[in-house]
C-alpha cells in the first residue's frame, strides 16, 4: 500500500536525527566513504535527446502532463507564467545565498528536528537512499519567521520574508 502523504511516509520511516545535517565539505581532508557514490557500469543512457531541464509553461492546457513527463524523465522542472513577481525571486535568491553563506555551525540554529519538514538540513528522502547526499537545503512550509529569527536575531523584521 503506498502512504498518502509524506507525513505519513515519516511516520513509517522515521528520519534518524543523525541523518538530517548536511556535511560540512570544509571540514573533512577526504570524501568519506558515506558520501561516495558509484555509477553503475551499465548506466543507461537518457530516457530523452533533450540536454537542458524542461521549462513549463503554466498557462499552457497540458501543463499538468508536461509536468508529470518532467518528473519521470528529468525530475525537475522550470516553470514560466507562474505568477510570482520576479523581485521576490531576486530578493528569495539573495537572501538564499546570504544563508548558505554562513558558517556551518550558524546554518545549525535552523536545523531541522527529526520530526519536522521545516528548517535546515538533508532533504527528507535522503534516507531512502544508502548513501549521503552532496547537498544541503532549507525545506519552508509557511512562514520562515521563526528560522529567521534564530539565524539573524536582530534584523529578522527586514528582510524579505516578513509580509504583513
Amino acid at each position: 500500500m503506498m502512504n498518502s502523504s509524506i507525513s505519513e511516509s515519516l511516520k513509517t520511516n522515521p528520519i534518524n536525527p543523525t541523518n538530517i545535517v548536511p556535511l560540512d565539505f570544509n571540514s573533512v581532508p577526504i570524501l568519506p566513504d558515506s558520501h561516495t557514490w558509484t555509477t553503475p557500469a551499465t548506466s543507461a543512457d537518457p530516457k530523452t535527446d533533450d540536454h537542458s531541464v524542461p521549462v513549463i509553461d503554466l498557462s499552457d492546457p497540458n501543463a499538468a502532463s508536461l509536468i508529470r513527463q518532467a518528473c519521470e524523465r528529468w525530475g525537475a522542472f522550470q516553470v514560466t507564467n507562474h505568477g510570482v513577481p520576479s523581485g521576490l525571486l531576486k530578493e528569495l535568491e539573495s537572501q538564499s545565498r546570504r544563508f548558505f553563506a554562513l558558517p556551518a555551525d550558524r546554518k545549525l540554529r535552523a536545523v531541522r528536528s527529526p520530526e519536522s519538514l521545516t528548517g535546515y538540513g538533508l532533504a527528507p528522502i535522503s534516507k531512502f537512499f544508502s548513501k549521503m547526499m552532496w547537498s544541503e537545503g532549507f525545506s519552508m512550509i509557511g512562514s520562515p519567521v521563526e528560522h529567521a529569527r534564530q539565524l539573524w536575531p536582530h534584523e529578522h523584521n527586514d528582510q524579505f520574508w516578513y509580509v504583513h
